[in-house]
């Protein structure tokens, strides 16, 4: 087994629980805590996340596209100050991709509609179950709804979205196209990995396990016949982040991309997560 897949077979089984900045302590240190810099990591996509959650912008000729919107405690420092901070404009950004509806990857969406005017793309299962929290979170208004195998077209870009539900009811897979000088790869975002499901009596533990499985499966046959390279996540300690990204900015020219990981690597994070979700479910028998 290699890096690649240790690093997500550890994180998949245990991961961690979604937690808002501590309260009641120093803001100073609060902000040290979760802070991260933006870094361009192609010469179209952009890592505007914080130390344990990914948000990625995508570069267009007409606009941006965010991948994944944080917490809303995080979004106007981490995306907006980010985007200002790599030299890009946050009012730019035109659509926001939501991989699943989980407020520490939507909760930023209603200040991005309000602020930016920026339209907030979900699957319908997933907003209905932004509708049902129950959590004191500013949920995004219910905008633009997404399909499966849809094409998110901005100017010379074009996002493909799958649902790929499991994490959540409605959890969103990404394809994006970059570009790292004259070369061109293909980005897919695996859009949910841990196993904290919403079981209900109608449809328990097992439920979830199989449509995990059977969404892995789907979307590691799209990423092989796409040919995608790429793999990323909305959790940095999940696709590596935590240590490509201070690579980036060691990188020498013509050094190899430490994003460009090859098709079969990005196959094989995929192979483990569905074979993961295959033991959790062994272990219910």
């Amino acid at each position: 087994m290699g890096r690649l897949e240790l690093l997500i077979a550890s994180a998949i089984v245990v991961t961690p629980s979604a937690a808002r900045a501590p309260a009641g302590t120093d803001a100073i240190a609060e902000h040290v805590a979760w802070h991260a810099e933006p870094v361009k990591v192609f010469d179209n996509l952009y890592f505007v996340g914080q130390t344990g959650y990914s948000a990625w912008a995508v570069t267009t000729s007409a606009g941006i596209i965010l991948v994944d919107a944080l917490w809303d405690y995080s979004v106007e420092d981490e995306v907006a100050a980010g985007l200002r901070k790599l030299g890009l404009d946050p009012g730019a950004i035109k659509y926001v991709v939501v991989s699943h509806g989980y407020a520490d990857h939507a909760g930023g969406a209603s200040y991005l509609q309000s602020r930016f005017g920026a339209h907030v793309i979900l699957s319908a299962a997933d907003w209905d179950l932004i509708a049902r929290d129950t959590d004191p979170w500013p949920t995004p208004h219910r905008d633009l709804v997404a399909t499966d195998g849809e094409e998110v077209r901005l100017g010379d870009t074009t996002l493909t979205l799958y649902l790929t539900p499991g994490h959540t009811p409605g959890t969103i897979s990404t394809l994006v196209p970059v570009r790292d000088g004259g070369k061109r790869h293909l980005v897919a975002e695996w859009g949910g990995t841990g196993f904290n499901f919403t079981v209900t009596a109608e449809q328990p533990r097992r439920y979830w396990f199989e449509t995990y499985i059977r969404s892995a499966r789907r979307f590691r046959d799209v990423v092989a016949k796409a040919g995608a390279d790429v793999i990323i996540s909305n959790h940095p300690y999940l696709d590596g982040s935590t240590t490509k990204l201070p690579a980036l900015t060691r990188r020498q020219p013509g050094q190899p991309h430490p994003y460009v990981v090859g098709n079969d690597s990005v196959k094989r994070f995929l192979t483990v997560a569905h074979e993961c979700a295959q033991a959790g479910r062994l272990r219910l028998q």
